[in-house]
């Protein structure tokens, strides 16, 4: 989830894609529940419900991704990067 977080900052905020820019990365990567995550929350608002959770269990590859944002036409590249970077790939073009 690390690697997974990272990237995502990396190719989403940091690149300062637009499709992005409304809203901001909260890593929880420490968590007592076995479950590391991130949210992608409104922009400015990190105690705002998230707007898309990426979730991994400890000990797997699985990864859950569940939220309002899924529900939008930023869906298909949401999916398409995480599948993509959890296949390994850092890179952030599909």
């Amino acid at each position: 989830m690390e690697r997974l977080t990272l990237t995502a900052n990396r190719c989403w905020f940091k690149s300062r894609d637009p499709a992005f820019a409304s809203y901001s990365i909260a890593p929880e990567l420490s968590s007592f529940s076995g479950r590391p995550r991130f949210l992608l929350v409104p922009k400015g608002r990190p105690e705002a419900r998230p707007l898309l959770v990426v979730e991994g269990a400890a000990g797997s590859a699985d990864v859950a991704t569940y939220g309002p944002l899924l529900g939008t036409p930023l869906r298909a590249r949401l999916e398409g990067d995480l599948v993509r970077w959890r296949m390994g790939s850092t890179s952030c073009d599909a």
